[in-house]
């Protein structure tokens, strides 16, 4: 299956001791799709014992940087170009806490420091260096705001930032209150993190040495920042000049726009996590669930008034904070949907490993499962994954697709249809079980008689009159993207084949004789994904 690296060749070139990274943009991240892990919980190097892992327990499971490296395949093939990794930093070395071990990398000892656990110097620039052969990106997950101790008065020695002046003195936090958020301490008194006095100007310069030498060093690409909003606004735009390389905060939230919207721009950092999408994607489409798919347009619209720029937002359904999508919705065409809304809109999607094999964890630690017991299936909704990187690759190559706004067509009950560039997106809440007479109307500014193609199964439609198209669920709620005809000439997505049949899109007609035009390895692959509802 063509990928990402069939449609664009470029060149690098490795220096011996310094990893150079590509200059990565915001721009140029807006054009990448990122796969999230965990080091700890990828994979194994090989020989290790593959049975000894529980989430529950808390501790280390043995994943590396090297392990990720000799596994890059499994990403790369489902169209990824760009990958996430936990922190690298030096975490709390010392017995078990009551809160079990910081295989997760962020209970930060010393950020002048390695991880040990995960790897040497070498190991970390040779994963940097293999990634850039594949013309991928690094990004990195970063803590800046505190450190980790096991008492209220910790030796301070141990840190990078060895002087008790150069924290905020302890407090618990009282949530809500902003001032008490950013400068009182995470944690409690068992496991209490020491909140790092981010307004003095030592620890401001040296934070800023310290991350320009880590990402030259080991070729970073982009940064992802751990409790962003708990550092002053301020501090931010001086730290991201000082890295030299895109940075994405974890905002925590909902559907509040606004609250998380202050903290892009040039006052504080180029992109956040998209958390009122996340929270949008799951009022519309968890089954079962409120199926509120006018939230989800309310919160496109808002996003596109009060986010300097949404081409950079982080999308997820998942990560390692959050409840996995299966835990939360019982059938597997809402996770395709979502899927689906969350690659064909503004912003960079972002899948946490284990999404693509129907993990099923709750919150810390069962939404942290090692990956290895999968066997790195392709899964129908890996499949999903790679068509929906595919397409979006070839959008990104071949139009200006990802700088153009999303518009909302419809909203219904039944689903939302949105459109981006020359791509209508038809997504649906009901479900994989079929539904005669239940249909999505979406009139689209496409003259009558346009070709189209539904990318996702190669299937021809016409557009009706007026520029009606009617999708109807006699087979269950599949995602529909359409895309001119035209515009996929010559390219990898559902080259033109002589049995090819048009399906007329027009309102009250679009199911008519409705066929799926099977075309080779492609619509193979996608047949998969009606079998999905028995891995979920």
């Amino acid at each position: 299956m063509p990928t990402f690296k069939h449609l664009v060749t470029w060149t690098f070139l490795a220096a011996q001791t310094v990893v150079p990274a590509f200059a990565a943009t915001a721009e140029e991240w807006s054009k990448r799709s990122i796969y999230q892990i965990i080091t700890d919980r990828f994979a194994l190097p090989p020989g290790a014992d593959p049975t000894q892992c529980n989430p529950g327990e808390h501790t280390w499971c043995g994943g590396t940087w090297n392990s990720i490296r000799l596994n890059l395949d499994y990403i790369q093939s489902a169209g990824f170009t760009a990958i996430w990794i936990s922190p690298i930093n030096q975490n709390y070395i010392g017995p078990k806490t009551p809160y079990g071990d910081p295989y997760h990398g962020y209970w930060i000892q010393d950020n002048s420091q390695l991880n040990a656990r995960f790897g040497t110097a070498d190991d970390l620039k040779a994963l940097s260096k293999e990634l850039h052969a594949r013309k991928m990106f690094l990004m990195v997950d970063i803590v800046v705001n505190n450190v980790m101790a096991t008492s209220t008065t910790p030796d301070y020695s141990k840190y990078m930032f060895k002087d008790k002046s150069m924290y905020h003195p302890y407090c618990p936090i009282h949530w809500g209150i902003p001032e008490s958020e950013q400068n009182c301490w995470f944690g409690d008194q068992k496991v209490p993190l020491p909140d790092v006095d981010t307004t003095n100007p030592t620890v401001v310069s040296t934070y800023h040495t310290w991350i320009r030498q880590l990402v030259q060093e080991y070729g970073i690409d982009g940064l992802r920042i751990d409790a962003a909003k708990h550092v002053n606004k301020d501090f931010w735009p001086g730290f991201v000049e000082a890295a030299g390389v895109f940075c994405i905060g974890e905002v925590y939230g909902g559907m509040e726009v606004d609250t998380i919207a202050q903290w892009q721009g040039p006052n504080a950092l180029p992109s956040v996590l998209n958390y009122p999408l996340y929270a949008a994607l799951k009022e519309a489409f968890v089954i079962p669930g409120n199926r509120n798919t006018t939230a989800l347009a309310e919160v496109l619209t808002q996003e596109q008034e009060k986010f300097v720029d949404t081409t950079v937002l982080g999308n997820f359904m998942e990560n390692h904070d959050v409840p996995r999508w299966h835990n939360l919705s019982v059938d597997p065409q809402s996770m395709y949907n979502a899927m689906a809304f969350m690659f064909m809109t503004d912003g960079i999607p972002i899948v946490y490993a284990g999404q693509e094999q129907y993990f099923s964890g709750n919150s810390d630690p069962w939404n942290r499962e090692p990956l290895w017991p999968s066997g790195y299936a392709k899964t129908p909704a890996y499949e999903l994954i790679a068509r929906l990187n595919l397409v979006r690759n070839y959008l990104i190559h071949s139009t200006d697709w990802v700088t153009r706004p999303t518009d909302v067509l419809t909203v219904s009950e039944n689903g939302i249809g949105v459109m981006k560039g020359p791509v209508v997106s038809i997504l649906t809440n009901i479900g994989s079980p079929p539904r005669n007479g239940s249909s999505l109307a979406v009139q689209s500014p496409y003259q009558s008689s346009t070709a189209l193609v539904d990318v996702m199964n190669c299937r021809q439609f016409v557009v009706g009159s007026d520029g009606w198209l009617d999708v109807e669920y006699t087979k269950g709620g599949v995602a529909t993207i359409l895309l001119p005809r035209d515009l996929l000439s010559g390219g990898p997505i559902c080259p033109p084949s002589p049995n090819s049949q048009n399906v007329k899109g027009g309102q009250k007609q679009a199911s008519s004789g409705m066929k799926t035009v099977v075309l080779g390895e492609w619509a193979l692959g996608l047949l998969t994904l009606l079998t999905g509802i028995m891995m979920w």
